[in-house]
């Protein structure tokens, strides 16, 4: 085995335990078929009762009257896709992160010869693959069914979603190692998880895009990474930006990913110099 592979093999075999682990909870990832067809169908008759409140009944005027810079097919299809790539990004580093501190767990970690970040990134990307297979691939297809979606702008902005969807990935996975780090000063993180949850459903754009925000507040996201987790996705899938302003949005997240990667083995290194284990 050559020295690469020797180096990559721990890493492989953590993805393979984070897609394992989650097969002990597969039945909630079948409840989450209906769970995400629940929220595409709250907010579809939501944002068509808006359209409506607006005076635009007609198809025709759907297609043609925008609020925000969106008409009423791409805002459905904003909101299911969104949803769609949710079931993708999201992941419980924070939380699994939380339990072991507490339990003591955390420990093990110390005597591993490899990147503990890289590690926890690892198993949230077995639970992504688990994820894709058991969740959002037939996510797609019930709302597909059930929905007027679009498909993206051209294969072109497909190709860039795609890459745009990988960063989600990895920067909601850096953000959440970032936010498991702190129980190990702070022991009990529940609230700051809790904040952390409303605060990127918020600002990454999934609940309501950027461009119906204000303006001094478009201001100050664009210079966080939260809305290149939803919304810089969903506007390549729309066509909204495209050519080279894609490729900037593109360049702004994968900078994004790497400072967060940076600033994460930076905490973890500070904050594991001093550390009680409790628990075992």
């Amino acid at each position: 085995m050559s020295t690469r592979s020797s180096v990559l093999a721990p890493y492989a075999e953590f993805t393979r335990i984070g897609f394992v682990n989650i097969l002990a909870f597969r039945l909630r990832y079948y409840a989450g078929i209906f769970t995400y067809l629940i929220n595409v169908t709250v907010y579809y008759f939501i944002w068509s009762a808006v359209y409506r409140a607006r005076g635009i009944s007609s198809a025709t005027q759907a297609a043609t009257s925008t609020i925000g810079g969106y008409d009423l097919p791409q805002i459905l299809t904003y909101v299911a896709v969104g949803w769609v790539i949710r079931s993708l990004y999201w992941n419980t580093i924070d939380q699994e992160m939380a339990y072991e501190v507490i339990d003591g767990k955390i420990a093990m970690d110390f005597i591993k010869p490899v990147s503990i970040q890289w590690m926890w990134i690892c198993r949230a990307l077995g639970e992504t693959a688990f994820r894709l297979v058991m969740l959002t691939a037939p996510s797609c297809i019930v709302i597909a069914l059930l929905f007027h979606v679009r498909f993206a702008a051209s294969w072109t902005q497909f190709g860039l979603f795609l890459i745009a969807v990988a960063g989600s990935i990895l920067l909601m996975a850096a953000i959440n190692f970032m936010i498991g780090t702190c129980a190990i000063p702070l022991t009990s993180i529940l609230s700051l998880i809790r904040a952390k949850f409303w605060l990127i459903e918020l600002l990454s754009g999934l609940l309501v895009p950027m461009t119906y925000f204000p303006s001094t507040v478009q201001k100050i996201a664009a210079w966080l990474p939260f809305q290149h987790i939803a919304f810089t996705p969903l506007q390549i899938y729309l066509g909204k930006i495209s050519g080279m302003d894609a490729l900037r949005a593109l360049a702004m997240q994968w900078i994004w990913i790497a400072v967060l990667l940076w600033l994460g083995d930076l905490w973890w290194r500070t904050a594991t110099r001093k550390i009680t284990i409790h628990g075992g």
